[in-house]
């Protein structure tokens, strides 16, 4: 039953174009294909990236926060009640006052005190401005290394200036050294995203956070198995492109460098919309929604991949929303800056590929 399964899910008409076979991405003639089971290496990788990042926020980023004069507050502890405690943990950190009558008669507390104890402890989980520099550094020096190494393994390639080039000659098309790392670390550092994202500073768009990851893995996985490979790189660079800008804008904010801050949020609005608003939609989904069909029928992969492509066009749009809503408070001067709003620390990178 188990290999039934298995052929069905893997059944060639689903992913590939008709005519064409799993066998047809068989490494022969000097051509090198992804392959499925090239993939668990990303579990790794991403635990390694785990490490590399613990280390990084330790010895490079916590010291950097402290040049700036970020350093973590103490903050003062809840007074010990069980009671309240376990409620907090197992049902809702903001109960109604029907709930917050019912654990004032069972703890013994007025409710006033009980009301007092629920908004500290909110308070105490809270991240500090060093845990959210932290994160903001270690994801700005990956974006910025992958941004460097997109550019570097695709400006000579011709897919990169012409997107017909994406499928000339697919799906027969030798997997490259350079690609194969991008898509790996890509693939990895999402993956230790993935294993942190209930640790990490939550923010408005958790549930964004979830589907974009997801998204992101998925879209990664199935352009590798099937060998969409070119089109993929050029997705991971343009969200790379606009992710670095947001990044640093965040650590200059945790700074409190406002004209800095401000001015690195305009070049990164102005590079996300051209990037995520126009370049993906216009150019890369127009390239995987039109020209394959010049070549094969619509086949259920086709139709899979561009659906996951639209569904990141809608988180683009939703946070594009989040964008202008802080530049709109910006313009009209309910804001002093750009991050006065507190929209600011709602909205999440990203996307970054496909991503985001």
């Amino acid at each position: 039953m188990i290999d039934t399964l298995y052929e069905w899910i893997w059944w060639d008409r689903f992913w590939l174009p008709v005519n064409l076979t799993w066998a047809d991405l068989e490494d022969r003639d000097g051509r090198v294909y992804a392959k499925a089971s090239d993939l668990y290496v990303t579990l790794p990788y991403a635990i390694g990236f785990l490490l590399v990042r613990y280390l990084f926020e330790r010895l490079i980023a916590t010291p950097l926060a402290a040049s700036v004069g970020i350093r973590e507050k103490a903050r003062l502890r809840v007074p010990d009640n069980p009671i309240l405690e376990l409620y907090y943990l197992s049902h809702s950190r903001n109960p109604g006052q029907a709930v917050i009558d019912g654990l004032s008669k069972k703890s013994g507390w007025c409710v006033r005190q009980v009301e007092r104890w629920f908004r500290k402890r909110r308070n105490q989980d809270r991240p500090g401005v060093l845990k959210k520099f932290r994160e903001a550094s270690w994801r700005f020096v990956f974006y910025l290394l992958a941004l460097i190494g997109g550019v570097v393994s695709l400006y000579d390639k011709e897919w990169f200036y012409d997107t017909w080039e994406v499928w000339n000659g697919f799906p027969k098309q030798t997997m490259l050294d350079s690609q194969y790392w991008y898509y790996i670390l890509e693939m990895s550092f999402y993956g230790s995203l993935l294993f942190r994202v209930t640790f990490d500073v939550k923010r408005k768009d958790f549930k964004e956070q979830i589907i974009h990851h997801l998204a992101t893995l998925t879209l990664l996985s199935f352009s590798w198995c099937v060998n969409y490979i070119r089109i993929g790189t050029l997705v991971m660079l343009i969200h790379d492109a606009s992710d670095v800008l947001l990044e640093s804008a965040k650590l200059f904010n945790y700074a409190k460098w406002e004209r800095t801050c401000n001015s690195l949020f305009v070049v990164f609005a102005i590079v996300f919309m051209v990037t995520r608003l126009i370049i993906f939609p216009f150019w890369l989904i127009h390239c995987t929604w039109v020209y394959p069909t010049l070549q094969y029928p619509p086949f259920f992969g086709y139709y899979f991949f561009n659906v996951m492509l639209v569904v990141l066009l809608f988180l683009h749009i939703f946070w594009a929303y989040l964008i202008l809503r802080m530049v709109k408070k910006f313009l009209f001067g309910k804001v002093s800056h750009l991050f006065g709003s507190g929209l600011f620390h709602s909205f999440f990178s990203t996307l970054h590929p496909f991503p985001l």
